[in-house]
């Protein structure tokens, strides 16, 4: 399940407040119709095993 040749995964990083900010963005988040097929593991953009198990390389460190 390593990353395939050409693909390039990047991710972001969210701070909150507090875990009462962080639950209650994440329940609207969860919520929301438009995002249901991307929470769906039948319909989602990415295997998210892949983006724990793939062994990935950092192009930007802070």
């Amino acid at each position: 399940m390593k990353l395939k040749a050409g693909e390039t995964v990047v991710f972001a990083w969210i701070t909150y407040k507090s875990r009462a900010q962080r639950d209650r963005i994440n329940a609207k988040v969860m919520a929301d119709p438009r995002l249901a097929s991307a929470m769906d593991p039948k319909t989602a953009p990415f295997d998210v095993k892949r983006m724990i198990y793939g062994g990935f390389a950092s192009l930007v460190k802070v």
